[in-house]
């Protein structure tokens, strides 16, 4: 017996069209679901990865790219001995790009009001964790640009810098230092300054600057 469908009342065209959605496969509709989660999870992860990356990358934005290099023990060593042979002037101490901060937590080991600033985020919040694990209430640090700190309230600048950027911080330090500071660059030179004297040799030199 042939299969007779009820009359409804509806229209045949659109009976017809609403039968042949329902006869369609679920595949496509499952093969798009996972083509959109797909496409869902890799946007996803590509945000992700920018908001994490951004921290490193940012820095290099910049007009002058001051890289990540962590100092050695002996650069350590020679910046703290280089601040212990001057006691007059002074125990307060910035570190301009601070990176994971252990210069900043050395001078404030050795009686020093420390602060460093760092472009990188995740350098400041890892060093500001050092700083309470060690107890060393008196280093303290922030995300800041280097070149628009007041160094007015400083007596002892430190800097790893790069090449590129010393004649332009030497003409800072010229306009923002007082009388009482000294400047201690480590790995490259002030391009115009005499230093009063210099510690270690090779990558750990230490110079010294009386302003």
């Amino acid at each position: 017996m042939a299969n007779v469908k009820p009359d409804c009342g509806c229209d045949p065209y659109l009976l017809s069209l609403v039968e042949s959605k329902q006869e369609q496969p679920i595949g496509n509709n499952s093969g798009r679901s996972v083509g959109l989660f797909l496409a869902s999870l890799t946007g996803g992860a590509a945000i992700a990865l920018s908001v994490i990356c951004y921290p490193f990358i940012s820095p290099a934005l910049r007009r002058v790219v001051l890289p990540y290099v962590p100092a050695s023990t002996k650069q350590v060593e020679n910046v703290v001995k280089a601040l212990l042979n001057s006691p007059g002037k002074g125990k307060k101490l910035i570190d301009l790009g601070s990176g994971d901060g252990r210069i900043v937590l050395a001078a404030a080991k050795s009686g020093f009001q420390s602060h460093g600033v760092e472009l990188n985020s995740y350098l400041v919040l890892y060093s500001k964790f050092s700083a309470w694990r060690q107890r060393t209430s008196n280093a303290t640090f922030s995300r800041q640009d280097l070149f628009k700190v007041d160094f007015t309230k400083y007596n002892n600048v430190v800097i790893f810098g790069v090449e590129e950027m010393m004649p332009e911080l030497e003409s800072l330090f010229e306009k923002s230092l007082t009388s009482s500071s000294q400047v201690i660059a480590c790995r490259f030179p002030l391009p115009n300054w005499k230093p009063s004297h210099v510690i270690g040799e090779g990558i750990d030199t230490v110079w010294v600057y009386e302003v």
